[in-house]
């Protein structure tokens, strides 16, 4: 009975689907100054998010927000590590951001629709050429006053830790001169049971792993997700991007192997 509930579960995302596409469109549509569509755009990403982790049944921690509430009038880059489909609606419940996510994941079933028509930005991590236009282009939008999401971590983490970050799009922060928000995504609990080897391929997606068949397994559980907000990196003009990328990795990393190491003790 359980593929029942599953396909229960899946027509209702198909429903909010529908009902995101449809917002969407309907700004595309009357929002004619670029600026003011991205700010609905963002808005209806957050708003469809936090349904959607109503409909995946995520349980929802978030740990010092008052980091953002200091924030809340500025723009800034937010950094996180990443490694569930899940990772972009999480963020999205709790603020309206715009999320730089590969030209791959547009592609995919979805969340793919929700980045097309969501404000994100994209960057073609397999095309260097474009780089230094993608770096300009991500510059613009935070010096126009929205906050940005980047997920660095390089490809092939399982959940167990947190893969190195890379710099390149750092450079973002350092041409907009603004703050840099790490944050750190620890998924806890599957139906009630603490994430191990036996559970953590219902979690976790690698591009090893086939989507169709991992958004499958994801549906119909029950999740306790937990987001950190840590200590701000303010803006230094003599640090540049390397720099950055790896004090901020080693506030994500930090956090999240604390929390493995009390996990492996108890």
């Amino acid at each position: 009975m359980m593929w029942i509930v599953k396909l229960f579960h899946s027509i209702w995302q198909m429903i909010l689907l529908w009902s995101f596409v449809c917002r969407s469109y309907f700004i595309r549509l009357f929002a004619k100054n670029p600026i003011k569509r991205r700010w609905l755009q963002i808005k209806n990403m957050s708003n469809s998010s936090r349904k959607f982790l109503r409909a995946f049944h995520v349980k929802l921690r978030v740990k010092n927000q008052e980091v953002l509430q200091q924030l809340k009038d500025n723009n800034y880059l937010l950094v996180a590590n990443h490694s569930s489909l899940l990772d972009i609606f999480l963020l999205g419940a709790v603020d309206n951001y715009v999320f730089i996510t590969s030209t791959e994941m547009s592609e995919t079933p979805i969340i793919g629709n929700i980045i097309r028509l969501g404000g994100c930005l994209y960057t073609d991590r397999k095309n260097k050429l474009n780089l230094p236009q993608e770096i300009k282009r991500f510059t613009d939008v935070l010096k126009k006053g929205f906050k940005v999401v980047l997920f660095p971590e390089k490809p092939g983490t399982d959940g167990t830790k947190v893969n190195e970050f890379r710099p390149s799009l750092f450079q973002t922060a350092v041409d907009a001169a603004c703050t840099v928000v790490p944050v750190c995504i620890r998924y806890l609990k599957l139906d009630g049971k603490p994430i191990n080897g036996k559970n953590r391929f219902v979690v976790f997606w690698s591009k090893s792993i086939n989507y169709l068949k991992y958004y499958w397994n994801l549906l119909a559980h029950k999740m306790e997700v937990e987001i950190n907000f840590l200590e701000p990196i303010e803006f230094d003009p003599n640090r540049d991007r390397s720099e950055l990328c790896q004090l901020t990795y080693e506030k994500v990393s930090n956090t999240f192997e604390s929390y493995e190491n009390c996990v492996a003790g108890s």
